[in-house]
């Protein structure tokens, strides 16, 4: 019996060192966190916004959708406020709405920086970080495009410049 067993250890341990490495891989490279990629239906959130109501994306259903998450304290989000507003403004009578999904912070931080720059979007609260893990946000500020079918039809990460989102929002819109 003990020259049989040997080789079942030896079987058993390289099982463990193999699932231990895939186990791993998997949470330094987000595998398996259901990440959503281009083409893919977004992830359903259901937040607060600032206007005290609860959003989720069914609402928006047949509309072009701008899906940014940002926080205060992120240099590259803060620069890119200006343009989402101009964005917002340029477009939501087109059917397009933007929607900023502040991540972890206090109502009253967020509504302050709104209202200094001037923010009127909807923006929503994802307090415990429930849909940056969802839509597997890593770097500030994400965002995704969804076209009016409900696809996701791209993804930026790191800071939009006016020029750059005004041609995202409109290829959501071309035919």
């Amino acid at each position: 019996m003990g020259k049989a067993r040997r080789p079942v250890q030896i079987i058993i341990l390289f099982i463990i060192v193999i699932l231990g490495g895939y186990a791993v891989s998997a949470a330094v490279s987000g595998g398996g966190s259901g990440k959503p990629a281009v083409g893919d239906k977004p992830p359903a959130i259901k937040l607060l916004g600032l206007d005290g109501s609860v959003h989720t994306l069914e609402e928006y259903k047949g509309k072009a959708v701008v899906i940014n998450f940002w926080a205060t304290w992120c240099t590259y989000c803060v620069s890119e406020m200006p343009a989402l507003q101009a964005q917002w403004q340029k477009w939501r009578d087109q059917g397009v709405v933007v929607l900023g999904i502040n991540t972890g912070e206090d109502e009253m931080t967020v509504r302050n920086f709104t209202e200094q720059l001037g923010v009127d979007f909807p923006v929503l609260y994802d307090s415990d970080n429930e849909a940056v893990q969802s839509y597997g946000v890593v770097p500030m500020p994400t965002t995704f495009f969804v076209d009016p079918k409900g696809k996701i039809a791209s993804i930026h990460e790191g800071e939009l410049n006016l020029a750059t989102l005004n041609d995202q929002i409109r290829q959501l819109l071309s035919p």
